[in-house]
């Protein structure tokens, strides 16, 4: 008996036209995938853009993300962006942005309990004498090499002169890249700095005391940013396998809008702050320490060096231990 035979040349014909007209029919009408996210046109919040969130599928790049007053504009993938204050009553302002190099969001900020509490402190008595406090905090970044930075051609605090603001400013770098203190502890920190020259370029700080973009130089200036900061800094930095991330651009900002500064605070003094205890500070945050937090007023990473005084000229034991730790 013969063998049962398949279909011939029209049937197959046939058979692929049925199976074509089928797979149009499953598919006709269906709407492309939709995006991941869709952001409102403003200033985003940390639940406009939550952690986990690809900065590429919402096109976030380059938008100011928020949190409690403190804000930073969305860098590219592989970049981390950090804005710490310097405030009047010492709660601190701290908001970091880190975009994985997949475009994956994540932050890191201060806590409110913690913020409240820096509020209602400040009482320098109560607290442990700088060479017996060895509290501190760092921000995951160090300068791997030489931090170059440059002064804005604009006014400076105090209204010193260009010359005068390098001195200020380098003695207060110098005061942390050789650790410098009155505690009798040598320096062992490997940073290293150095002044290039006067920039038309502002550092990329906003008035809302926001950072809100990288151009590259690391820039010293002053202006207005807002009413809470005594000066700011915002730092940019990429991921280091098995270590700190390196540091690409530090810029600082003194707030010379809304607070009196001066290099030579005497006993005429009320409410300046002295230019190279809160620059010396702010070096702190460019070479990767943290504030102190409550109970530690009288460390120079205190979010608040006090009007009128020079303490946070020299490091505490916290402050140089800090360093240890990174370089």
């Amino acid at each position: 008996m013969a063998g049962r035979r398949g279909p011939g040349p029209v049937g197959r014909a046939v058979t692929a036209f049925l199976v074509a007209a089928s797979l149009a029919v499953v598919c006709v009408g269906e709407a492309p995938p939709p995006r991941a996210c869709a952001l409102a046109r403003g200033e985003l919040t940390v639940d406009d853009l939550p952690a986990g969130s690809s900065v590429l599928d919402c096109a976030a790049v380059g938008r100011v993300v928020t949190h409690e007053g403190a804000g930073v504009a969305v860098p590219e993938p592989g970049t981390t962006v950090s804005v710490d204050a310097l405030t009047a009553d010492g709660a601190g302002h701290d908001f970091t942005l880190r975009v994985a190099a997949d475009g994956t969001v994540s932050y890191a900020y201060e806590a409110e309990p913690a913020r409240a509490a820096a509020a209602v402190a400040g009482a320098r008595a109560d607290a442990p004498a700088p060479c017996a406090d060895g509290a501190y905090s760092t921000e995951g970044r160090k300068e791997y090499g030489t931090y170059e930075w440059f002064i804005g051609d604009g006014p400076l605090p105090g209204r010193l002169s260009h010359a005068e603001g390098r001195r200020a400013f380098e003695d207060a770098i110098a005061t942390i890249t050789t650790s410098r203190n009155d505690c009798g502890f040598d320096d062992r920190v490997a940073a290293k700095a150095r002044f290039l020259s006067g920039t038309g370029n502002e550092a990329g700080i906003d008035r809302a005391a926001r950072c809100t973009r990288r151009d590259g130089l690391s820039v010293w200036d002053a202006g207005d940013i807002g009413g809470e900061a005594v000066a700011t800094t915002c730092s940019w930095s990429r991921p280091v396998p098995n270590g700190p991330e390196e540091l690409l651009e530090a810029d600082v900002r003194f707030n010379t809008h809304d607070f009196p500064f001066t290099n030579r605070p005497s006993g005429a003094c009320t409410h300046a702050y002295d230019i190279r205890s809160v620059a010396t500070h702010e070096a702190g945050h460019v070479f990767g320490l943290g504030h102190s937090g409550p109970g530690h007023e009288n460390l120079t990473m205190y979010a608040d060096s006090f009007a009128c005084s020079t303490g946070a000229r020299t490091l505490g034991k916290g402050d140089v231990l800090g360093l240890r730790s990174l370089y």
